[in-house]
């Protein structure tokens, strides 16, 4: 029997009030994160952040949409067909442009099996609801 999985992007469970979707626990991947962030245009509340403390680094993928990064103080545009990695230490900040933007988000820890965050498990709490 073939081992795959294949679900909607829109029929995975979401967090942050539907800004992001539990991909990599939906699909059963074990390996490393993966989220799908659906960001409303002109949504100013991805928060400004880095990895430092943990060593995840980072690839984010733009698949609809529009959007800009702001890492270490440049601002890099998102264009589909490109992928931007972010390293560990540094800081960034996801900007989605005026019609919003749909992005991959793939993390790991060079040299350690991942494990997934209790928030990205599947049946978790959302970490906003009240």
């Amino acid at each position: 029997m073939a081992d795959y999985t294949l679900k909607p992007i829109t029929e995975m469970e979401s967090i942050f009030h539907g800004a992001v979707r539990r991909a990599g626990a939906e699909l059963g991947v074990e390996s490393f994160g993966m989220q799908i962030f659906e960001l409303p245009g002109g949504f100013e509340h991805y928060p400004e952040h880095d990895h430092a403390d943990d060593g995840m680094e980072e690839v984010y993928v733009l698949l609809h949409g529009a959007a800009e990064m702001d890492v270490d103080g440049e601002t890099l545009t998102l264009d589909p067909g490109s992928m931007l990695r972010v390293g560990a230490g540094a800081t960034r900040k996801l900007h989605p442009g005026p019609e919003g933007a749909r992005v991959l988000a793939l993390g790991a820890v060079p040299g350690r099996p991942y494990e997934r965050p209790e928030s990205f498990r599947l049946g978790a709490p959302d970490p906003t609801a009240v």
